[in-house]
């Protein structure tokens, strides 16, 4: 094993060989497999977006097939859906990637300013299919947080005791936060700090701005003061946020963009102490060819081989 996965495994002692296993089987996973970063292909938006939103642009991506064998030639570390696309392809590709079960989802069918996912998958489902983690999103300043947070710290019990690691979603979201508060340092570092304690070992944000959103955060960050100048310095502020850099912190790409914004967003991940990035639609929404080449970009950026 190498030294540096030997390093994050010590950081999860309270969890049994099984879960430990799995972290190695994603930690080892892929073209940057033994390096500490991570590169997770996630498709979840078929349910959160609609299918026409999510596909359209590469009709290829209607069929779930597409997505495994997309995640396997990449080298991506990881390949994470909800139930029905994992069933469509697990037994296909069995042993050939890990796969993370996004256990909960939520549609946009309805005005929600305080969100609550369904559950739609569970251990058992995990475990049937050969999954390394279950994967679950939890929405910090929705007025029903409260339930997620409970709904995750029993999911999180059951998939641990199982051998099963545990990936957390943390997008702060809610009545109560302006949009530009959503991705507010301040938002997003407490986002961090939240699904650390609610026992994630793998924990997704968003990238964050230099927006702070509270005011009694603000009065903090001003007085010590706290470097977010810049995207590097704000990662390195959300890393520091989840244990002091002792818990795997990775990045959403979110909506598709230009691919050299994606590409400086991710050298700022690796300059600030991220672990990796989570690329969906940038990646799927292009033809084949094209995302093999950008995620070979992003993963040069991270191996150190592209300044």
């Amino acid at each position: 094993m190498r030294e540096r996965i030997a390093e994050i495994l010590s950081w999860y002692e309270s969890d049994n060989p099984g879960t430990r296993a799995n972290l190695v089987r994603i930690l080892g996973h892929g073209r940057l497999g033994g390096t500490g970063r991570l590169v997770i292909l996630p498709v979840d938006q078929g349910f959160e977006h609609g299918p026409a939103r999510s596909f359209a642009p590469n009709p290829a991506g209607y069929n779930p097939l597409y997505h495994f064998q997309l995640a396997l030639e990449a080298g991506c570390s990881a390949y994470a859906a909800p139930l029905g696309f994992l069933e469509a392809g697990a037994a296909r590709y069995a042993g050939e990637i890990p796969l993370i079960l996004k256990a909960n989802n939520h549609d946009v069918l309805h005005s929600d300013r305080d969100p609550l996912s369904a559950v739609t998958g569970g251990v058992r489902q995990a475990l049937r299919l050969g999954c390394a983690a279950i994967g679950f999103t939890i929405y910090p300043g929705s007025s029903e947080s409260r339930i997620m947070y409970e709904q995750i710290r029993a999911l999180a019990e059951e998939a641990k005791e199982v051998g099963l690691g545990v990936v957390v979603w943390s997008y702060p979201r809610g009545s109560e936060l302006s949009k530009e508060g959503e991705t507010g340092i301040d938002v997003v570092a407490y986002a961090a700090q939240i699904a650390a304690q609610l026992g994630a070992h793998i924990i997704k944000v968003k990238l964050p701005s230099a927006h702070i959103e509270q005011a009694e955060a603000k009065k903090v960050y001003e007085k010590q003061p706290i470097p977010v100048s810049t995207l590097a310095d704000r990662v390195r502020h959300v890393i520091q946020s989840a244990f002091d850099g002792r818990r795997i912190v990775i990045f959403s790409g979110g909506a598709r963009v230009d691919d050299e914004k994606i590409f400086e967003e991710t050298r700022a991940i690796r300059d600030g102490g991220g672990f990796g990035s989570i690329i969906g639609r940038n990646s799927f929404q292009r033809p084949r060819a094209d995302a093999l080449r950008f995620l070979d970009t992003v993963m040069k950026i991270y191996s150190g081989e592209m300044k």
